[in-house]
């Protein structure tokens, strides 16, 4: 019962425990792909409106 009147947001102040390097260099490296993916998609998708619009778009003659 003592558990559950305990604030659990005084948790939050502790310090925290330092990570392993290992474990550490592996996340950094997971997101640094995941990163990488984003831009990738973001770079290969962010052209179409232009195309569809230059596509649609008819030029004047004169």
């Amino acid at each position: 019962m003592a558990d559950q009147t305990d604030n659990p947001f005084k948790q939050l102040n502790r310090n925290l425990r330092e990570v392993p390097p290992e474990m550490r260099k592996k996340v950094m490296n997971d997101i640094a792909i995941a990163k990488l993916i984003l831009d990738m998609a973001v770079l290969v998708s962010s052209n179409y409106a232009s195309v569809i619009s230059g596509m649609i778009r008819t030029n004047k003659r004169k």
